[in-house]
């Protein structure tokens, strides 16, 4: 590639129509459609009738490909879906959290992990069953050795999961993050636990992820209102996250949410092999055109995987355009036609327009999805 890249005629979410201009991966300039002048050795891309963004976020997915069922290839999840920016949700332990980053050296796509409290990670799929699996000093040791890498601490706390041993892996995985000053990461899913009691132990920073699944022991009550528990943890300032996942999202809870005025911070697609190459997850394009079908303003969802997961992250350059910083960019359009779509329940619904990743500009690097 030469040393300037030049992205033509996309649009931005407001519809204002742009170029961008990029040496040796910077942003050198963005200005009106058509009026950056083309200089001889240039390389670029016409994305007429396409949009471009910040690099997409997915701040939940599974990306050490030694897993199973829970592991796939981070470029796979990644830049070929339109994600400039992985956040492996908790698949390693401190076991094996050095063997995760390691295999993210390599990729197109930026790899950051959430620390399973369980040493073990997904190993197993019962991490949490067993105490004494939750090593405070070892996981206390991996996140010193990966300041950078490490974004926060992960608990699954699920029936499955936690087994006998009910809300105590929660109560260890608060004191370490407290002790860590990391934010904590919380799957919620079939009781025990009490969603409620989960809710309870949550602060500022911390993040609910399968909000919108739609089995029993979900953030809303018999009425369809939002429990007084979830309304708290989100005065105390707790985040909402989608991990759509296998199991994890339902069109239905989507809209008692949306009626209750209850907006996920993120969406994310808890994706990895069996679920991207056999639904219902697919890619993040499938998942964000949900939120379309569901009647979201396309600017909420774009900001929804670029603009709030990268705030989180405190790293704010992964998710937007600025001139001077590395870029980070996703093209995408919204396509319409006929497209069934179906959730985590297996409810199927027709949009008549989708979202689809068309490519990214990452790691110094144009690349088609």
């Amino acid at each position: 590639m030469s040393k300037r890249f030049v992205l033509r005629n996309v649009k931005r979410t407001d519809e204002r129509a742009i170029d961008i201009a990029i040496e040796e991966g910077i942003v050198a300039e963005v200005a009106e459609a058509g009026t950056i002048a083309t200089v001889h050795g240039d390389e670029g891309f016409d994305g007429k009738g396409m949009y471009v963004s910040g690099g997409w976020i997915d701040l939940h997915a599974h990306a050490f490909p030694e897993l199973t069922p829970y592991g796939d290839e981070l470029d796979e999840i990644g830049v070929r879906q339109g994600v400039t920016t992985v956040v492996d949700a908790g698949s390693c332990g401190a076991d094996r959290i050095a063997e995760l980053r390691a295999s993210g050296r390599t990729a197109a796509t930026r790899l950051l992990a959430f620390l399973n409290v369980s040493r073990i990670g997904l190993q197993r799929v019962d991490e949490l069953s067993r105490l004494e699996w939750i090593d405070p000093e070892r996981a206390a040791a991996a996140a010193a050795a990966n300041p950078d890498f490490i974004v926060g601490l992960k608990a699954r706390m699920s029936r499955s999961v936690v087994k006998d041993s009910g809300l105590e892996p929660l109560r260890l995985a608060r004191r370490l993050a407290d002790r860590l000053s990391l934010p904590l990461m919380v799957h919620i899913g079939s009781a025990p636990p009490d969603v409620r009691d989960i809710l309870g132990l949550l602060e500022s920073g911390d993040i609910v992820t399968h909000c919108l699944h739609g089995k029993p022991n979900n953030l809303f009550g018999e009425n369809g209102e939002p429990l007084p528990e979830l309304l708290a943890a989100l005065e105390r300032g707790v985040r909402l996250d989608v991990g759509h996942g296998t199991a994890s999202f339902s069109f239905k809870t989507a809209e008692l949410a949306k009626k209750a005025g209850i907006r996920p911070d993120t969406i994310s697609t808890d994706i990895y092999r069996g679920n991207r190459t056999g639904g219902p997850v697919y890619g993040m394009s499938r998942v964000l055109s949900k939120f379309l079908l569901l009647g979201w303003e396309l600017a909420e969802i774009v900001d929804a995987v670029t603009v709030r997961p990268a705030e989180w992250l405190g790293r704010p350059e992964l998710g937007r355009i600025r001139v001077g910083e590395a870029a980070h960019l996703t093209l995408f359009a919204v396509t319409p036609g006929r497209y069934e779509l179906t959730d985590s329940e297996g409810e199927t619904r027709v949009a008549d327009r989708i979202i689809e990743a068309k490519g990214v500009f990452a790691n110094g690097q144009f690349a088609a999805c």
